[in-house]
């Protein structure tokens, strides 16, 4: 019988009006705490989700390269590691402490809210969100410069196979890790004021999409360094890579700030990093993303986001298999029927999981 094929998060669920993105920091010490917590966000989102089911709540978990070897022993995903910082001629992508990213989506933003509340009630003492960043639609999926953002996102099976690991459809992709894909996060800035003042056929050729129509522009009118072009990759066959990008606006009108809070998911973040290197250091190289001439990139950070079934029955924690006494054998109990110590990594041995938030399995 076939094994069924690992349940990825919900990072293919359609775009919301509201989102929250949290990345927090676990603290020496909290690892426990938070692996806890991890194979119950699912539940605690139904949790919440279940008194408006219209809301459409949903989170995505993804965890750092640092974060990692604290929280599971054995093997690490292949391609799991730092976000590189990105230094050109003119602009630099910095590259921003984060071990853990809640990627929170909703119809509502109460709904998100509350959520992300108790999230950050689970995790105190244990973590320290250090960016929280609230999202929401503007307009027609446009983003505070006024375009369009998200157009090329693939829908369907493309988008499946653009952003979830599965050996069955790339033969040597990373089996251990199937149902997985990796996200990039930046927050940038934006300069309204210098970018208002640009005509728009100016600032469609440094999108390279037309404002109102979002319409790409031709080839042959569409400049080098536009952000379009250059985040344009194919591979060697010539077939562009795709990735899925969540993104959102955000702002505060207090502090003067208006944004755009990249995500985008990919089953391998070479592909979203090769569009980084295009547009900090340029394609040829000393020429950099036109965009970026009003959009300053001020965080940026790199995770795993496993399936949901490696969260729900994780690996072992670091050094659980060392820690484990022997139970000796005894004359009323055989060695073949001697009970082990509880996993000190499970929370829940001993009881009878009343309660508990992670959904069924059958594996």
């Amino acid at each position: 019988m076939t094994e069924p094929r690992p349940e990825p998060q919900p990072l293919l669920a359609p775009l919301t009006s509201s989102a929250i993105f949290l990345v927090a920091t676990i603290e020496p010490g909290g690892e426990r705490t938070v692996r806890d917590l991890l194979s119950e966000v699912p539940g605690l989102a139904r949790a919440v989700g279940f008194r408006a089911p219209e809301s459409r709540l949903s989170c995505v978990v993804g965890v750092g390269s640092d974060a990692w070897d604290r929280l599971f022993a054995g093997p690490r995903p292949a391609e799991l590691h730092p976000l590189e910082e990105r230094v050109g001629r003119v602009h630099r992508a910095p590259s921003t402490p984060g071990d853990l990213l809640f990627h929170i989506r909703g119809q509502r933003m109460d709904m998100c809210f509350e959520l992300a509340g108790r999230l950050a009630g689970r995790l105190a003492n244990a973590a320290a969100v250090v960016d929280e960043v609230h999202g929401f639609k503007y307009f027609d999926n446009r983003d505070l410069l006024g375009f369009v953002d998200g157009t090329e996102n693939p829908v369907g099976s493309p988008a499946y196979r653009a952003v979830v690991i599965d050996e069955t459809l790339d033969p040597g992709a990373d089996a251990a890790f199937a149902g997985g894909s990796y996200v990039v996060v930046q927050k940038y800035l934006h300069d309204l004021t210098a970018w208002n003042a640009l005509p728009t056929e100016a600032q469609e050729r440094a999108v390279g999409r037309t404002k109102l129509a979002d319409v790409e522009l031709d080839d042959d009118v569409k400049p080098a360094d536009s952000h379009v072009a250059l985040n344009t990759v194919e591979d060697e066959a010539g077939n562009e890579l795709q990735i899925l990008r969540m993104n959102m606006p955000f702002g505060s009108v207090e502090r003067g700030e208006y944004g755009t809070y990249f995500i985008g998911y990919c089953k391998t973040p070479s592909v979203i990093e090769r569009m980084l290197d295009n547009m900090f250091l340029g394609d040829p190289p000393g020429t950099h993303d036109r965009l970026l001439d009003f959009s300053t990139a001020v965080t940026g950070s790199l995770y795993f986001v496993p399936s949901q079934d490696f969260l729900d029955d994780p690996p072992p924690a670091p050094g659980a298999a060392d820690t484990t006494e022997p139970v000796p054998e005894t004359a009323s109990e055989p060695a073949s029927e001697a009970r082990a110590e509880p996993d000190a990594a499970d929370a829940h041995a001993g009881s009878l999981r009343i309660g508990s938030l992670k959904r069924s399995t059958t594996r």
